[in-house]
């Protein structure tokens, strides 16, 4: 594993769809000395972004070639078919594939899904982008069939969308460069894996059970003390017995009287 002392921050890349601020806060709240920027990156660059060392980590979309990079799936998002709120497909709460056979389907350049046959009748151009895409389907022009997020990203107030219930699924994954898995990678593993910051396998979290560890003799051999002391119904340094309760030494008896004198 290498240092990550030479880096002056964590470098955090992310996919557009992907929403990273609930670890960002939990980085923040964990590692306060540690700043991490974010780059934001298309889907199609992001791998080559990290294999550059644009970015120590990054939130992309699979498929990861792990040849050089290293993936950790997280989940996998619903696909869905962006439609103007006017269209007949509204009348549904799902569709499939089937059922934009005669629609014209837009295929951005910069499309995620991994299709083994595009569904629709095919648009004229491909639209360079999938932002491009959706103002051609506000437009009027065709549909377009995307990851859930995607659709959230690019939201407007004439478009809706619907669940396409057979279309390929889109799979977020945390990928970093294999030879790269600095202790700050290993950190932000285990923040998104959910790990506390006792359980983390972090540097930092690693610390401090330890440290707590270490007292945990004193503290047991003063309960065992106090404890003994209990039992045995009598302070140290007092021997057990009547006498040590009389207050004195002296046999039990009446008083003694003055001496007679001789005549």
């Amino acid at each position: 594993m290498t240092s990550s002392e030479s880096s002056p921050s964590f470098r955090l890349a992310y996919v557009p769809g992907v929403t990273p601020t609930k670890w960002v806060r939990i980085w923040n709240e964990r590692l306060p000395d540690i700043p991490l920027t974010l780059v934001p990156v298309p889907a199609a660059e992001a791998c080559e972004l990290l294999r550059g060392g644009g970015a120590d980590a990054g939130f992309v979309r699979m498929p990861v070639d792990r040849t050089d990079l290293a993936a950790i799936p997280l989940y996998t998002e619903a696909t869905v078919v962006v439609i103007p709120k006017d269209h007949l497909v509204t009348a549904a709460d799902e569709v499939s594939t089937d059922e934009l056979a005669d629609e014209i389907v837009l295929h951005p350049l910069d499309e995620t899904l991994d299709w083994e046959q595009r569904p629709g009748l095919p648009a004229i151009d491909r639209p360079a982008t999938t932002a491009d895409a959706i103002e051609l389907v506000a437009a009027g022009v065709g549909l377009l069939v995307v990851p859930q997020s995607l659709a959230r990203l690019h939201h407007r107030k004439d478009l809706t969308y619907r669940t396409v219930t057979d279309a390929p699924a889109s799979r977020v994954a945390l990928s970093w460069p294999q030879e790269e898995t600095t202790d700050m990678v290993e950190d932000f593993i285990g923040i998104v894996r959910g790990r506390t910051v006792n359980s983390s396998r972090g540097r930092t979290q690693a610390e401090a059970p330890a440290q707590s560890k270490a007292k945990r003799p004193e503290t047991g051999g003063a309960r065992r003390k106090s404890t003994a002391g209990k039992a045995t119904g009598r302070t140290a340094g007092k021997p057990a017995g009547k006498g040590a309760r009389s207050g004195s030494g002296a046999p039990k008896g009446g008083k003694r009287g003055k001496p007679r004198r001789r005549s």
